[in-house]
């Protein structure tokens, strides 16, 4: 009887760890959500930080000097952002600077965290099931593309609710 109390408990807490899981994933990818429209929006040529001070009609000397910095240092922060190399606490100063709030977030290609997740999961597991299937036809041991389909989609299920490390490989 004891043990059977204990694996009750042992699912429970399994299945209560994959809910948490599964309640991050939701809120996470709610979040990232907010982001999406800044998908259609990509950044200007100039780079933000020159659009925005010249926008706001806000000379380099200006802003150089809320950044207690040189026109020239201004020039290079500029530059720096328009070719991808400044870093983000540079631009966190110089949105401050331009009394303005710097925010970064990810986007996932797919839509949604769940939407990778079951796209990463699909192509992992038709890697597998493809690469099994392939090695038992060399060894005269074939099966149905449904049945292949079938692994496939059984094996990305598994994928898609335990989410291993693996399938980031």
């Amino acid at each position: 009887m004891l043990s059977l109390d204990f694996f009750h408990i042992f699912v429970m807490l399994l299945l209560d760890f994959m809910n948490q899981k599964q309640l991050i994933i939701d809120h996470l990818s709610d979040k990232l959500a907010k982001f999406s429209p800044a998908l259609q929006s990509p950044p200007p040529e100039q780079g933000w930080l020159r659009l925005v001070r010249k926008s706001l009609g806000m000379s380099m000397v200006q802003l150089a000097s809320k950044l207690n910095i040189s026109k020239q240092g201004v020039k290079e922060i500029e530059l720096r952002e328009q070719e991808g190399g400044i870093s983000l606490n540079t631009l966190r100063k110089a949105a401050q600077a331009l009394d303005m709030k710097f925010i970064y977030g990810f986007v996932p290609i797919d839509g949604s965290l769940p939407a990778l997740i079951e796209r990463k999961a699909i192509e992992r597991a038709k890697d597998i099931i493809t690469r099994t299937a392939q090695t038992m036809s060399l060894e005269d041991q074939s099966t149905s593309s449904d049945h292949i389909q079938h692994a496939i989609d059984n094996l990305a299920s598994e994928y898609q609710r335990d989410i291993p490390k693996k399938l980031w490989d």
